[in-house]
């Protein structure tokens, strides 16, 4: 009798170990997956593209229904296709995304609708602001020189126009930098053009290339 109990505990004990055993290897295994799926978008850039499409060619409805097209496959090529913002005076799209590199970016917009992007800009980003109102939304763009300028100088730059952007009654909501290229891009809520370009001027005196009035995407 009692070694017919020995075996039982016995045999109960060597089941429970090997179910915690089983079920510590699972978490282990579910940490790891977890701990992958937390650096993969590590490797992803951040890139704004371009799209000249020419004036009076296009409008919000047809870049509403091609950035649809490019959100049913975007996911194929690994992007994700954050914002965008049309200049409808001229046909200019501007597409915010992440991807591992350009070309998938291309891929994306090839099979969704076939527009190629003219230019494609890998960019940091600065802290977005909220929006305030319906204001004029404008994108402008700084041309500095390649290696010219830094993610850091810019984040200086932004900061004294925070400081004196109310006085022209403007709200910068972000900006973009391509050190590379040395292209700074600045999203803002404004009375007119004139206002930002004021901001820039007092601020910094970095007067922008083009200033464009923009519709954001939905």
């Amino acid at each position: 009798m009692k070694v017919f109990f020995a075996f039982t505990i016995f045999a109960v004990t060597s089941l429970f170990s090997s179910n915690l055993f089983a079920q510590s290897g699972k978490l282990q295994t579910a940490s790891l997956k977890d701990k992958q799926l937390q650096q993969e978008p590590a490797t992803k850039n951040l890139y704004i593209d371009v799209h000249h499409l020419g004036a009076g060619k296009v409008t919000v409805k047809d870049v509403a229904v091609a950035h649809q097209k490019d959100l049913a496959v975007e996911e194929k090529y690994g992007v994700n296709i954050i914002q965008y913002w049309f200049d409808e005076a001229k046909g200019d799209v501007y597409c915010l995304s992440s991807a591992a590199d350009p070309e998938a970016i291309r891929k994306t917009h090839a099979e969704a609708h076939g527009l190629l992007p003219d230019k494609v800009f890998q960019v940091t980003s600065g802290k977005e602001e909220a929006l305030e109102g319906k204001d004029n939304l404008y994108l402008d763009i700084h041309e500095l020189g390649a290696g010219k300028v830094s993610a850091k100088d810019v984040a200086e730059a932004h900061k004294k126009d925070l400081a004196v952007q109310k006085k022209y009654g403007v709200n910068l909501i972000n900006y973009w930098v391509d050190e590379k290229n040395g292209t700074v891009m600045c999203l803002a809520q404004a009375p007119d053009s004139t206002a930002l370009i004021n901001t820039h001027k007092e601020a910094h005196g970095l007067i922008p290339l083009s200033v464009a009035q923009v519709k954001q995407g939905q």
